[in-house]
């Protein structure tokens, strides 16, 4: 069979995969607090036999685009937006500790404050946020929350936990949407993160501009497919020719 093919269908099964990616982006442009991830992939010189005129394409290490999304005002007591490039500290189902940027708290049946996802919000000592029975809360600036039952006086109930990744170990996104350390070890809490209360952040996803991706992404799956269309007309033309009576 033609190399082509093999080459042709390396692209094409690249291009699948970044049409993939693309469209769960697209998917989370109202998501609160989400990270687009960026497809990237290397060429893969095929070694053997000859010259290495033949070269594949191989899924590489998939980041994230790193901007903070627009500020969606709510007025919410418990919608917090992270400033700068901090995260909120969750605990992930798995019971590790995790990061988001999605700051739409709330309580939950059992007294705990958690995500809009169900997710336990971790305090500066690493331990979910009890909340008593019928309390009023309110959340401070540097992420400090404060109840009041009642008329009883007003009671801190710890601070959210907000961290800022370092460069030496950047955040890496997890098969269930949470950001988690390259070297999988708890940020330390950073004591200086500001919290804007009563707004979101929203998706950082580029509505246009992804669906401008997808557009391209299509041209170029059906390019490979064209190709490998060709490669198989290539092959029949010389089969009838060798099939021939001299």
């Amino acid at each position: 069979m033609d190399h082509l093919i093999y080459t042709a269908m390396s692209g094409a099964n690249a291009a699948e995969q970044r049409q993939a990616v693309i469209a769960n982006n697209l998917a989370n442009a109202s998501t609160n607090g989400f990270r687009a991830e960026i497809a990237t992939f290397r060429s893969v010189p095929l070694r053997g036999d000859g010259a290495s005129t033949r070269v594949f394409s191989l899924a590489a290490t998939a980041g994230f685009k790193d901007t903070p999304g627009p500020i969606q005002y709510t007025g919410r007591n418990l919608d917090a937006m992270a400033q700068g490039n901090a995260w909120f500290g969750v605990q992930a189902l798995d019971g590790t500790e995790a990061y988001t940027r999605n700051g739409a708290f709330e309580v939950s049946p059992e007294g705990n404050l958690v995500t809009a996802n169900g997710l336990p919000v971790l305090s500066d000592s690493g331990s979910p946020i009890a909340i008593p029975p019928g309390a009023s809360l309110t959340l401070g600036t540097d992420g400090t929350l404060t109840a009041k039952v009642g008329k009883q006086p007003s009671a801190s109930l710890g601070r959210v936990k907000m961290a800022t990744p370092s460069a030496e170990d950047p955040l890496q996104r997890g098969n269930d949407g949470l950001f988690r350390t390259t070297s999988g070890d708890p940020m330390p809490t950073d004591a200086t993160a500001k919290v804007q209360t009563g707004a979101l952040e929203g998706s950082n996803v580029n509505s246009i501009e992804t669906m401008v991706q997808m557009i391209q992404g299509a041209r170029q799956y059906e390019a490979q497919m064209r190709l490998m269309q060709s490669a198989e007309a290539n092959d029949k033309s010389a089969t009838q020719l060798l099939s021939m009576q001299g």
